[in-house]
């Protein structure tokens, strides 16, 4: 954000929130907390953190290497040892990161895992990742297999699947880990918290809805999203966050203002856009402001859901712990089949009156990236609205060309402002 930009009560809450996370886990071994390391999508925080374990996400760590430009150089170290340059650069990056002293967002050094815990939710690079890290770090992992979304529904079948594994294989292993049994009662708890934060997180993402949307559904939204799809979900903290965003939202509401943005309140919100696929993080800011500058503002994206589709229903359910775990892993995003996807972006588009929609193709992340050009020519065919498809990659600079994309979005938003011209002569 800009010097000049205002600093809402939640993005100070948040940074406390995570800076005290990352302390704790410096901490870990004088303290004698065991550390887990796990994925967003389909990650099982309740479960672990009722264990009084700490959870780590690679993903995470590399994301904000990214952010602070640290993630060229890590992703060289990894290339120098052998890893090709198809990659995915979340690895890379995070391998990079890890022989330059893992030393984290905060400065902090992040501990070795006690045990990599593997949830597969449709990116078979995480399995190939965490062979990796097991070969570095020497430590034992569990694997939680979750059956792909082939036909796009969950059966009864597939859900006793991942509930059987849960009980069977992660809770042992997990127990093994902590010294300890694991408390039925307080995994309850725990899921009850997270269904109230998720209820306030899907009313600050529905905000959108109206005109202009107080928030940014894309990139204001990966800071919404932060607390709930990594080590909160479950907390105390989280139910408090969450409130206080949609407290802030809803003002903002109220006020009819749009979102802060890089450079300060967004103005005249001249269009609006669903977005597809993950954020460039190396530019983040001039990715955003090649937007915000022109009056977009995009009002829902399919990667703030990569963590959870909870505006489609879902919650964790206290009276079903183990079951609304595997629901969970089952419904994650980039676990769904190509017309599921299809479908909620046409649902997206729709409910949020959107002008049009932007995939950013992702160079080096299969999960998202396969597929995208049949999702345009599709999501065009439904909607009416017309599409832009740009190309970019997740943490690595050299794939993020910024004149080439700039020109994209501006021929886009032209080609938006003459269609609009048009319909309303």
């Amino acid at each position: 954000m800009s010097k000049t930009a205002r600093k809402d009560t939640s993005q100070l809450v948040q940074k406390r929130m995570l800076a005290d996370h990352y302390e704790r886990l410096s901490r870990a071994e004088e303290d004698g907390r065991k550390v887990v390391y796990t994925f967003v999508p389909g990650n099982l925080t309740e479960l672990i953190t009722s264990l009084g374990l700490l959870p780590v996400l690679p993903e995470i760590n590399a994301l904000q290497s990214g952010m602070r430009k640290l993630s060229a150089g890590y992703i060289a170290e990894a290339e120098k040892a052998g890893h090709s340059e198809d990659v995915c650069t979340y690895v890379k990056c995070d391998l990079g990161m890890l022989k330059n002293g893992n030393v984290g967002p905060t400065g902090l050094k992040i501990p070795k895992p006690d045990l990599l815990l593997l949830s597969y939710t449709g990116c078979f690079t995480f399995m190939k990742w965490f062979e990796l890290l097991r070969e570095e770090y020497d430590c034992p992992v569990a694997m939680l297999h979750v059956p792909y979304q082939a036909d796009g529904i969950i059966t009864p079948a597939m859900r006793k699947y991942v509930v059987d594994q849960i009980e069977a294989v992660i809770i042992p292993a997990l127990e093994t880990c902590a010294g300890r049994k694991l408390d039925r009662e307080d995994l309850a708890r725990r899921m009850a918290l997270s269904a109230q934060a998720e209820d306030d997180l899907v009313a600050v993402w529905e905000s959108a809805r109206h005109r202009p949307a107080p928030i940014d559904g894309y990139f204001g939204g990966v800071y919404y999203i932060g607390p709930i799809f990594s080590a909160f979900r479950g907390s105390e903290e989280a139910v408090e966050y969450y409130q206080t965003l949609r407290s802030e939202v809803e003002d903002r509401v109220s006020r009819g203002e749009g979102p802060m943005t890089p450079d300060g309140p967004l103005g005249e919100e001249r269009f609006r856009l669903v977005v597809e696929g993950p954020p460039n993080w190396t530019n983040f800011r001039d990715f955003w402001s090649m937007f915000s500058r022109e009056g977009v503002n995009c009002v829902a994206s399919t990667y703030t859901r990569v963590g959870g589709l909870y505006d489609q229903g879902f919650r964790h359910r206290p009276e079903e712990p183990l079951e609304s775990l595997a629901d969970y892993c089952l419904g994650c995003y980039t676990n769904l089949n190509l017309p599921s996807r299809i479908d909620l972006l046409e649902h997206y588009i729709k409910s949020y009156n959107a002008d049009g929609f932007l995939i950013n193709s992702v160079k080096s992340c299969n999960s998202f990236s396969a597929g995208q050009l049949l999702i345009l020519r599709e999501l065009e065919k439904r909607t009416g609205v017309p599409g832009a498809f740009i190309e970019s990659d997740l943490v690595d600079p050299r794939y993020f060309g910024k004149a080439n994309i700039e020109n994209r979005v501006q021929s886009y938003l032209q080609m938006l402002e003459a269609r609009t011209a048009r319909a309303s002569s």
